[in-house]
């Protein structure tokens, strides 16, 4: 419960690098996210070079934090592990969500930064990496050593919880 509570979005970054072990294990929690029918629909994509990451940057004002990032993990679905039609969203946001949390257990800072279902973005992501036809990119999170510490939130609404019926 304790990453749950202290998971932030983390948008600046320190210079210092993330291994390759904490990058593993990340990739490791994201894959471990539950999938309908176990599909896994899931591709990941690790970006590390400044270049690929700044020509992601230009697409989208929210997409500042990949100027200190890191690295980027960018989560995509694959639709050719076609199991569980239509899942893929939610099956690669579990996924994402594993990563997030896995990178606050291992004291980094991350943001999931949206791409889909916006079309341009989605056509300019694939384009950059080189993506095959088949995989969709979902979101992209930017991954560093966190150069702010962001208080944890306690975001429990009483009011959004219905009993039965609405």
């Amino acid at each position: 419960m304790k990453e749950i509570f202290s998971r932030r979005s983390i948008r600046k970054f320190t210079q210092e690098p993330v291994t390759e072990q904490e990058r593993e294990k990340l990739l490791r929690a994201a894959m471990n996210a539950p999938s309908a029918c176990n599909e896994q629909p899931w591709e990941f994509v690790v970006v590390r070079n400044r270049e690929v990451m700044q020509e992601i940057r230009k697409l989208h004002i929210y997409f500042g934090p990949l100027d200190t990032a890191d690295c980027a993990i960018v989560v995509c679905g694959n639709l050719k592990r076609k199991v569980a039609p239509g899942f893929w969203v939610q099956d690669c946001s579990a996924a994402m969500q594993n990563l997030l949390l896995e990178a606050e257990y291992l004291g980094l800072g991350a943001v999931w930064m949206g791409v889909y279902p916006i079309e341009a973005r989605v056509e300019s992501v694939k384009e950059i990496l080189s993506l095959p036809e088949s995989v969709i990119p979902l979101g992209i999170a930017a991954v560093g050593r966190p150069a702010i510490e962001v208080e944890p939130a306690d975001r429990y609404q009483p009011d959004r919880i219905h009993q039965d019926k609405w």
